[in-house]
């Protein structure tokens, strides 16, 4: 979890990809041209991954509310969260942290659940946890989700040896150390988690370090992780940089020697003002307007540390991994300040199709990412209320992106009309497209909030005949799904399309997420 402050001069720069157009009439229009391109890549479904950190009501009264609540549970993770990540499709789960990480000593989280020591959750409320939820309770559910662990590991406060046993804790399939306590707690066969992050926010929460400083840690904990030939494919991460410090990812790609090193990190959230987020419900326009300048610096962010990482590594092979992105407001009221638990309203959707329109298109070096957080913090998926559940205008959103996952992108052209706020602009229309086992998905959104868009898609390279398509939308860009009326938004069917010569006409509501489907 990004702790530091981070303010940057958030001034959209327009890219290739995105191209402004004035705009004269009423019914704006918007062309994205479609492209087929053999040496496309494929992008890969760990874009679309989850974050779940301890922190707040993630975790305990989230996920996870133990095996003798009334709600109903699997080993005490709730039944229906299951099935809604299920129905979601996540394919990675990142967890404890976040700051946590650094704090948290795996083997405090093993054994019998009532021997197990407490620990002070100092980064977020200060609350006492008592390990009820540890590696085997993460593994197990991760396992029954049918997704991949990301497991944040302890490089601030831990050793080289506490974190090479967790290795070989839940790796070693042999007998060993570690591999025999595994058995004593009643698992016989080990997990196999392949996905490593190496610390977390190192310049920050992880220990306040230099780049120089962490890029020499960072070798020796990656060393000692495996073997010389790194025989058991681990996939490990480094504690990437904070939003625009390029700094940071220049010292790391050309101090750590490739062969350690798999994927860079890199955290970037979409707030207002650090000092003054704002409401997560109650906001205007301008909030909205600059909430989504710092949602499609994003690009920007994404270009340059690609360029960066593209002078050591032309071929690609380490991955540029956005582990933290997603909105970040003031918490509700009458909620622990620590426990970071908002609403999530439709400027969500908008930060989510735009986001991962852009891990879409940069999907040659982005390869994983994780939206912050899962359960009841900063831009869920999922929110509680004892035994209640609502899903998000995100998880929808994501839940009709889960089209592109491992599909072959197709890469877009965009000629966009401005969204226009005061003097100040933004592209308004947002696309990615991709193409899988026959089918062809382009998703759309329209940021802006007062202007329907007519996107003309050019699709005639392609063989397409019949459409369907989902959107995501509502009257007001503040409106939210509650416990007490948890459907206000969700997918529907969408109709407003025709398609003529090659060429898709969608007219798009103001602040909405379209995915089309062709085949």
């Amino acid at each position: 979890m990004l702790k530091k402050n981070s303010i940057f001069s958030y001034l959209f720069i327009a890219t290739a990809s995105f191209v402004s157009v004035n705009s004269v009439d009423a019914q704006q229009r918007a062309t994205v041209s479609v492209e087929k391109n053999e040496k496309a890549p494929t992008i890969n479904k760990h874009i679309y991954g989850h974050f779940a950190e301890h922190l707040g009501r993630c975790i305990y009264d989230g996920f996870y509310v133990g095996e003798n609540s009334k709600i109903p549970n699997t080993k005490g993770v709730r039944n229906d969260i299951i099935a809604a990540l299920k129905d979601l499709g996540i394919p990675n789960l990142r967890w404890p942290g976040g700051c946590f990480a650094d704090t948290y000593h795996w083997k405090d989280g093993i054994g019998p659940k009532n021997e197990r020591p407490t620990i002070v959750n100092q980064w977020w409320g200060g609350t006492t946890e008592d390990n009820s939820f540890g590696t085997h309770d993460f593994l197990n559910l991760c396992e029954v989700l049918g997704t991949e662990p990301y497991l944040a590991a302890n490089v601030g406060s831990g050793t080289v040896k506490e974190f090479a046993d967790w290795v070989q804790y839940v790796n070693h399939d042999g007998k060993s150390p570690m591999a025999d306590l595994r058995k004593k707690n009643d698992r016989e066969k080990p997990w196999g988690v392949s996905i490593w992050g190496v610390g977390n926010e190192m310049w920050g929460c992880g220990g306040n370090m230099t780049p120089e400083y962490y890029a020499n840690l960072y070798r020796q904990y990656a060393t000692f992780m495996g073997d010389w030939e790194n025989s058991g494919k681990l996939f490990r991460i480094a504690s990437g940089a904070n939003v625009a410090d390029y700094h940071w990812t220049e010292v790391l790609m050309r101090d750590i020697p490739k062969n350690l090193i798999e994927g860079v990190a890199l955290h970037s959230y979409s707030f207002v003002k650090w000092e003054k987020k704002g409401s997560s419900t109650k906001y205007d326009e301008s909030q909205y307007f600059d909430t989504m300048k710092t949602a499609l610096k994003m690009e920007e962010l994404v270009t340059r540390h690609s360029e960066i990482m593209d002078k050591y590594d032309p071929a690609k092979k380490i991955a540029l991994i956005v582990d933290e992105w997603g909105g970040w407001y003031d918490v509700e009221e009458g909620t622990n300040p620590g426990f970071l638990y908002q609403q999530n309203t439709m400027r969500d959707a908008m930060i989510a199709g735009t986001t991962l329109n852009i891990f879409n298109n940069h999907s040659d070096r982005v390869r994983m990412a994780n939206l912050a957080q899962t359960v009841n913090v900063l831009q869920a998926v999922i929110l509680t209320k004892g035994e209640k559940m609502i899903l998000t205008p995100t998880y929808h959103v994501m839940q009709l992106y889960k089209v592109h996952q491992d599909a072959k992108l197709l890469p877009v052209k965009v000629l966009t009309p401005d969204y226009k706020f005061g003097d100040a602009t933004l592209p308004a229309i947002s696309a990615s497209a991709s193409v899988k086992e026959g089918k062809t998905h382009v998703s759309l959104v329209n940021i802006d909030s007062k202007n329907a868009i007519t996107v003309d898609v050019d699709l005639a390279t392609s063989n397409l005949k019949g459409f369907t398509a989902k959107i995501v939308s509502s009257a007001k860009l503040q409106d939210h799904n509650t416990f007490e009326n948890p459907n206000v938004i969700a997918p529907k069917d969408f109709k407003d399309f025709k398609f003529k010569n090659g060429v898709l006409s969608v007219t798009l509501p103001p602040f909405s997420v379209v995915v089309l489907e062709g085949k």
